[in-house]
């Protein structure tokens, strides 16, 4: 995933290849936005009226694959990776972020919601979570737009660090 490759989803598989693989794609996509970055450059607010940096986005998306999957699908108990003094979400605060640390998070957060995927029998295979029925089908969909409204965030980002644009 840290080298940015992607392998394009089929056009004919089933439904849980179809699901996995477009997740994997926008894994790898973001991977590719952030690549040949210094990490300064990653920390980089490109619209000053924003925190958001690619950084911040990579915390971001790490937590949120540790929620949907391990926290919900999973039952474990998940305390954030990155708090804030006041035990608030700190993700997109990366001024002095370890990147090292945030990409490590994030790869092993992928791996672990692959983990989660593999064990669950059916797309259909339902949790309780707080009162709500949640099945992996909706996880996998959810997860799918997560990445690609933030991959478009990533475009933005990027661009104005470098001038590289995306697909």
């Amino acid at each position: 995933m840290s080298d940015g490759k992607r392998v394009h989803p089929s056009k004919v598989a089933g439904d849980r290849a179809s699901l996995t693989s477009f997740l994997d794609y926008q894994r790898a996509t973001l991977a590719m936005k952030c690549q040949g970055l210094t990490g300064e450059q990653l920390k980089q607010k490109a619209v000053p009226t924003s925190g958001l940096s690619l950084l911040g986005l990579v915390r971001h998306i790490a937590e949120v694959e540790r929620g949907w999957f391990r926290l919900v699908l999973s039952g474990e108990d998940c305390k954030p990776l990155w708090a804030g003094s006041d035990g608030e979400p700190a993700e997109f605060q990366v001024d002095d972020a370890d990147v090292d640390e945030a990409f490590s998070c994030w790869r092993e957060a992928c791996e672990g919601s692959r983990a989660v995927v593999d064990a669950v029998q059916s797309l259909d295979d339902t949790v309780d979570f707080r009162g709500e029925v949640i099945s992996l089908r909706y996880v996998l969909l959810h997860m799918i737009e997560e990445y690609a409204r933030h991959n478009g965030h990533a475009d933005l980002v990027r661009e104005a660090i470098d001038g590289e644009v995306g697909e």
